[in-house]
């Protein structure tokens, strides 16, 4: 598993809370810092590859394991 800087438990949580409480998370990070989020949401998993897209920070990984979603990204 890759190391990580901060991290954001948005589990329970639906859209668009996990992208608002991811973004907020990454505007206190230092470039280059990583953030890892957990959510339960299923629409997460979009939501972050297309946020992390449309913000240019870096989508590292992101996996799912029993309804729980874990991302990592990178802040550019």
């Amino acid at each position: 598993m890759e190391k990580f800087d901060n991290e954001i438990n948005c589990q329970g949580l639906s859209c668009p809370l996990p992208i608002l409480k991811t973004k907020k998370k990454i505007d206190g990070m230092l470039s280059g810092e990583v953030l890892k989020m957990t959510s339960t949401d299923p629409g997460s998993a979009s939501d972050v590859a297309s946020w992390a897209k449309r913000t240019g920070n870096n989508l590292i990984s992101d996996n799912e394991v029993n309804g729980v979603y874990t991302f990592l990204i990178k802040k550019k």
